[in-house]
């Protein structure tokens, strides 16, 4: 009689979209088992279809994971963007889902986990989340949830996020432990139900520059810069009619928008808006660009405007880490980065003219720009860093492993 993880493979591929896929996995598949030995195996089970804030952790952790004694392989359930931009060599195997409900994948999951002796599962998302924990039972590995922002405040359709939340918690039923990027997502899983001893605060990180890299201080017109992946709550309308305050008043600055839009829809939602609000000169939508780090160094100030639906912005972090002052929202993980005055400059979310104003009294001297970014750096050395981050993933990995905390590469 044929095993549960059998019979889900086998509907799975009978079900799968594309042959060649099928294919294209089988391969790797057989020879996982040859990995290199001296590093402990983490399957991080991932969506993939664009290269924003989180994909930029699973991309730092594959890199870093390595000096703490852990190699990383990827699953990923939306092949997209980030087989195409990440910057790691892990091996990634392409697993797409027919839709949300597909769990026939989780079968194949289960089988890489297996044949390539990970020891853990890693899931980033709530489509990842529920893959990988009928995976993790399927395989007998336990399973680590990283939570990078609110499930029940991701989008701006509440009953969406409902249901995500619903799934969320159903597929972390007896999961082993909760990484969350912030103390107040930690505080945020608390209150969904979750216990405290479940839980690891482990902030993101990003590389960072040996020394504060040399700038003047800038000349009109000041260079702003928005880089997200442009989507409802990450309050691009409330920038535009800040900056359109800003124009009324006389104050000179080009924005600089970096990043891919959630759909072509909404892009032509805000190119309308720039136009009605006669931004058309001022703004300038740059599209995805990978090398986020040598954008900022050619900015005066990055601007994040979200509404809501963040953990640790790692966009914040960039910059910081590049000594550009940042003006943001006081929303999800952005008040334990920078604090008011001293790292960067922190306003109501949803408030255009607050905005304006903190982008205005950066810009008029209210606030020294050389002192806060020195003050940015200085703290992304302290307490930001991708081997940082590396290190408090790895120690979670350690304990529910058994291991001890020496764990290396050299030792492994």
């Amino acid at each position: 009689m044929p095993s549960l993880i059998d019979t889900l493979i086998g509907s799975c591929e009978l079900a799968a979209p594309c042959a060649a896929k099928r294919q294209q996995l089988a391969k790797p598949i057989g020879q996982l088992a040859d990995k290199d030995a001296k590093t402990i195996g983490v399957l991080h089970v991932i969506n993939g279809q664009y290269f924003a804030g989180a994909e930029r952790v699973q991309d730092l952790l594959a890199q870093r994971l390595p000096e703490e004694g852990f190699h990383v392989g990827f699953a990923c359930l939306k092949p997209g963007q980030f087989a195409t931009t990440r910057s790691n060599s892990a091996p990634l195997y392409d697993v797409p889902m027919a839709s949300r409900a597909d769990i026939r994948a989780a079968a194949v999951v289960a089988r890489i986990a297996k044949a390539g002796a990970y020891r853990l599962i890693h899931a980033h998302t709530v489509r990842s989340a529920l893959v990988g924990r009928i995976a993790s039972l399927l395989a007998d590995v336990p399973m680590v949830y990283h939570v990078h922002s609110p499930t029940t405040r991701n989008t701006t359709k509440r009953l969406l996020n409902h249901l995500a939340a619903m799934v969320e918690r159903w597929s972390l039923a007896g999961v082993a432990h909760l990484i969350t990027v912030s103390a107040s997502l930690a505080r945020h899983m608390q209150a969904q139900g979750f216990p405290r001893e479940k839980i690891t605060v482990v902030h993101n990180g990003v590389p960072g520059f040996a020394t504060l890299p040399e700038r003047p201080l800038p000349q009109p017109p000041w260079k702003l810069a928005v880089v997200a992946l442009f989507r409802p709550r990450k309050g691009i309308e409330v920038l535009l009619q800040a900056l359109s305050l800003l124009h009324q008043q006389g104050v000179p600055f080009t924005l600089h928008a970096i990043g891919n839009f959630e759909d072509d829809g909404y892009k032509r939602k805000l190119e309308c808006c720039t136009a009605e609000l006669g931004l058309v000169k001022h703004v300038h939508w740059r599209g995805f660009v990978q090398d986020i780090s040598g954008e900022l160094l050619g900015m005066d100030i990055l601007v994040l405007p979200s509404l809501f639906g963040e953990g640790l912005p790692m966009v914040v972090l960039e910059a910081m880490a590049a000594g550009v002052p940042v003006v943001a929202t006081d929303v999800e993980g952005v008040g334990e980065a920078i604090r008011h005055g001293q790292e960067g400059i922190v306003v109501p979310p949803g408030n255009p003219a607050a905005l304006a104003g903190g982008i205005r009294s950066l810009i008029a001297g209210e606030y020294s720009w050389p002192e806060l970014r020195v003050a940015a750096w200085h703290r992304h050395r302290e307490m930001f860093s991708d081997r940082s981050m590396a290190a408090g993933v790895a120690e979670v990995y350690r304990k529910l492993l058994q291991l001890p905390h020496e764990l290396h590469t050299s030792s492994v």
